[in-house]
């Protein structure tokens, strides 16, 4: 399993989770304190050309974010592409559990299922990818010597 044990990891993980798996995963939110209603907005995507060219606005890409207090005082926050409220409010949750001490129970059940689920999806793509890989090579011809 890779390391998720890590803010940054587990909330890119729990932010490209299938929000369905979430909720099956985490079906019942705790007792929390809404800092930041899960509201749909927008941010800004930019690309760069060959990875190192100058930075240019790709386009507008939708997000929903939310952030929430438990009563123990961790506070967690979910930024997810796309509209769901839902999504959003369930990954801040899980964030701020993940700063307590039931952390490392969630690890096992919940980020764990989801890593070994996005390992399985990314493998599947790049396998498909690679079904379509053409090989070139180069004859050498009898007066190209």
């Amino acid at each position: 399993m890779p390391q998720t044990s890590h803010r940054q990891d587990w909330m890119g993980l729990l932010a490209r989770a299938k929000p369905a798996r979430l909720a099956e995963l985490f079906p019942d939110l705790p007792d929390h304190h809404l800092l930041r209603a899960p509201e749909v907005g927008a941010v800004m995507v930019q690309g760069r050309i060959g990875g190192d060219g100058a930075a240019f606005n790709l386009g507008e890409m939708t997000v929903t974010r939310c952030s929430l207090a438990l009563p123990t005082g961790q506070v967690g926050h979910g930024h997810v592409q796309g509209r769901d409220k839902a999504h959003a409010l369930r990954a801040a949750a899980l964030d701020a559990l993940l700063q307590s001490p039931a952390a490392d129970d969630l690890r096992r059940r919940i980020l764990g299922p989801l890593c070994a689920e996005e390992a399985a999806r990314r493998h599947t793509r790049a396998a498909r990818a690679a079904a379509t890989r053409v090989e070139f090579f180069t004859l050498v011809r009898g007066e190209d010597q």
